[in-house]
């Protein structure tokens, strides 16, 4: 996305003093999940800075910048002008793993549809405090089918699965999850008249790659190119890099495959990047997008 819009990669608001903040920030963390989860990350794997802690963050760095950015000198040139968070494009890509921690807590599929509603509520309310300090623009990606991931496939059992090789009631969860998070930004839009909100159906885009991954230059759409063990390269016990000996003595690596631009999935949770540089070829001209607005246009509210 920062290539696509000629700007630099967003520092993270975590990084060291010295990050140049001007162009944005990012406020995202691997694992996280809307909704605050009860468990560690030592146990779950989900990360403890779950959305709202990531408003809480936003906050901070809004007023903390101002107050730094006013003594001037090279803070001046690090730091977002005041103008910046109303003119400022928010991006979210978030909820999936809300599912699958869920399921990884041994739900069953109606359980964790019966936490939707909770989940969509909370990640409202972090819009609106958005907007509340000036937010207008709005990028909110829905959930991608993550009954195709390695993952989750490897973790939770299904008897059920389509034509592409993906787990049914997982990816059937997904739609009803981006049902509810379309009726969503209606809402939205309805209660925040001012702002410009975009949403983006990479669902459809991410189930079109892996469905048909050959046609699209690929030549693995499930199994992960970064793993170890079992029918999708994937194993809980030795992620991607990790090493392990076994019983016998006799060390084991998780290595990457020798091509991964063949592959659509890095890790069994990730897409590589050019999984990932595909979708986003996709979406970055407004075709899957409502209002359909290409993403150098998502600031403009249309009437």
């Amino acid at each position: 996305t920062a290539q696509e819009l000629g700007l630099p990669y967003l520092s993270a608001f975590l990084d060291a003093i010295g990050s140049n903040f001007t162009h944005g920030a990012n406020f995202a963390t691997a694992g996280s999940t809307i909704r605050p989860q009860n468990t560690t990350l030592h146990q779950s794997g989900f990360s403890p800075i779950s959305l709202n802690v990531q408003g809480y963050q936003f906050h901070d760095f809004l007023n903390r910048s101002q107050l730094v950015r006013s003594r001037g000198g090279v803070y001046e040139k690090l730091l977002p002008k005041p103008t910046s968070f109303a003119g400022a494009l928010y991006t979210f890509d978030i909820g999936q793993n809300d599912l699958t921690a869920a399921y990884f807590l041994n739900m069953t599929t109606p359980q964790v549809v019966a936490v939707i509603p909770d989940v969509l509520s909370q990640f409202k309310a972090v819009v609106k405090a958005i907007h509340d300090q000036g937010g207008r623009h709005f990028w909110i990606h829905n959930t991608g089918p993550f009954g195709c991931l390695a993952y989750v496939l490897a973790r939770v059992p299904t008897a059920q699965f389509d034509e592409a090789g993906c787990g049914v009631p997982f990816n059937r969860v997904a739609r009803i999850f981006n049902r509810g998070l379309k009726k969503t930004v209606g809402q939205l839009r309805k209660e925040l008249p001012l702002a410009a909100v975009t949403y983006v159906d990479v669902y459809k885009v991410k189930y079109e790659l892996i469905r048909h991954a050959k046609l699209h230059g690929f030549n693995e759409s499930i199994r992960a190119c970064c793993g170890y063990g079992g029918e999708y390269n994937y194993s809980r016990e030795i992620g991607c890099g990790g090493k392990m000996k076994k019983k016998n003595g006799v060390e084991i690596e998780a290595k990457s495959c020798k091509d991964p631009s063949r592959y659509v999935n890095w890790d069994g949770v990730h897409y590589t990047e050019a999984g990932n540089k595909w979708i986003f070829d996709q979406i970055v001209g407004g075709r899957f997008s409502d209002p359909p607005l290409p993403l150098r246009m998502a600031c403009y509210r249309k009437e």
